[in-house]
């Protein structure tokens, strides 16, 4: 007589079901876990990879298409703040994914490559931001990206298509080569699952790809029309290199976009800090210029104060109108920061004394304000301020 084989399965060696499969997960929040496990190492493509991570606790992560989060990482003795948009859909709660591509050069992406593996924490504030379209509902969209700027829209399009909601959706994403394509494969399976999503892939240039069909080029207005006749009935979204999304917004007005139904990227994260480190100092050291000529920032009729920085031994003046971070950067204070959005936390310190009006965008903690941390680059002051910097 013949026996079910799992009968003589020694104990130890049975898989237990995970919890989260029987249970409803508590919603995470980083106020509660600041530390999430990467769980997963996906290569997209050559230079390009998706990091998973999960709460330790089993939390669930609530967040909306296209927002970002914030990883606080250690690198080299050195804390660095970096945001990057999710690019996983928010109906698969119990992971999360940014996906990062290797700039050349830039400390943080490359260390990420280079370091992060599953089982490894890493410490994150988030989500936060507000270029998502669960914001703005629309009958129709069109999705514009390029590069690693594919992410946010690409969460939006995975909750489109795991709610089964068959929006009418045109997605046009430019790339360098075939081969520098983000999820084409995914995205060809949205498009072949529903009948109103079409993609379309501009690329530079063909490269290694002797048999590539599409377009090759870049995006133009007369490209636009052909692959979207109606696209000025879209609600559009945009991210990208800060190149890209300006000739992005030249060819909507050249059109006549109306650009209430606009939305874009509000910074470029990576752009600025790792791809192009040269300029972002440039330009600090061209505003402490400016405020060691004499320039103090204050507006007609508002109060000033005094900022003192305790490790540094100076001091500055900030009007009651002016964020901190503007205050000393005209002053020549050279200070780290990175969004200056109140997003990424960079320019998180301790307030040793003195009373700010900060207005965040979810860079900071509430226990980190309980205990008297502020984002400098949305505070403004309220009374003479003494900084631990």
């Amino acid at each position: 007589m013949m026996r079910d084989a799992a009968t003589f399965e020694p104990a130890e060696s049975r898989v237990t079901k995970p919890e989260f499969w029987s249970a409803l997960p508590a919603r995470w929040t980083s106020d509660v876990e600041e530390t999430l496990v990467c769980c997963q190492v996906r290569q997209e493509t050559h230079d390009v990879k998706s990091f998973f991570f999960r709460s330790p606790e089993g939390r669930a992560f609530v967040f909306e298409p296209g927002q970002f989060i914030t990883l606080e990482l250690d690198i080299e003795g050195e804390t660095i703040n970096r945001c990057y948009t999710i690019s996983s859909s928010p109906t698969r709660p119990h992971t999360i994914s940014i996906t990062v591509k290797r700039v050349p050069g830039g400390k943080v992406s490359n260390w990420l490559h280079d370091n992060l593996r599953a089982g490894a924490r890493v410490r994150v504030l988030g989500p936060a931001g507000e270029f998502t379209c669960a914001r703005h509902p629309a009958r129709k969209y069109l999705f514009l990206s390029a590069g690693s700027g594919i992410t946010p829209l690409m969460s939006m399009s995975r909750a489109h298509h795991e709610l089964s909601e068959d929006r009418d959706i045109v997605f046009v994403h430019s790339a360098r080569t075939p081969d520098d394509i983000i999820f084409s494969r995914e995205l060809d399976l949205i498009a072949a699952n529903q009948g109103n999503f079409r993609t379309s892939f501009v690329c530079e240039r063909i490269g290694n790809r002797t048999n590539w069909p599409g377009i090759t080029g870049f995006l133009t207005l007369p490209l636009l029309k052909l692959i979207a006749p109606d696209f000025m009935e879209r609600e559009i979204f945009t991210c990208g290199p800060a190149p890209y999304m300006k000739a992005v917004r030249d060819l909507l007005d050249e059109a006549g976009f109306d650009r209430k139904q606009y939305h874009e990227e509000s910074f470029s994260f990576e752009t600025l800090i790792e791809s192009e480190p040269d300029v972002a100092a440039e330009v600090l050291e061209a505003e402490g210029k400016a405020g060691a000529n004499g320039h103090n920032g204050t507006a007609d009729g508002a109060q000033t104060f005094a900022v003192s920085f305790s490790r540094s031994n100076r001091t500055i003046e900030c009007a009651s109108s002016q964020h901190v971070l503007d205050a000393a950067r005209q002053s020549g204070v050279r200070l780290p920061a990175s969004c200056t959005q109140g997003m990424c936390g960079t320019c998180k310190v301790k307030l040793v004394s003195g009373q700010v009006d900060m207005k965040h965008n979810g860079g900071i903690r509430q226990r980190e304000i309980d205990q008297g941390m502020v984002l400098l680059c949305c505070s403004k002051p309220l009374s003479d301020l003494v900084v631990d910097k």
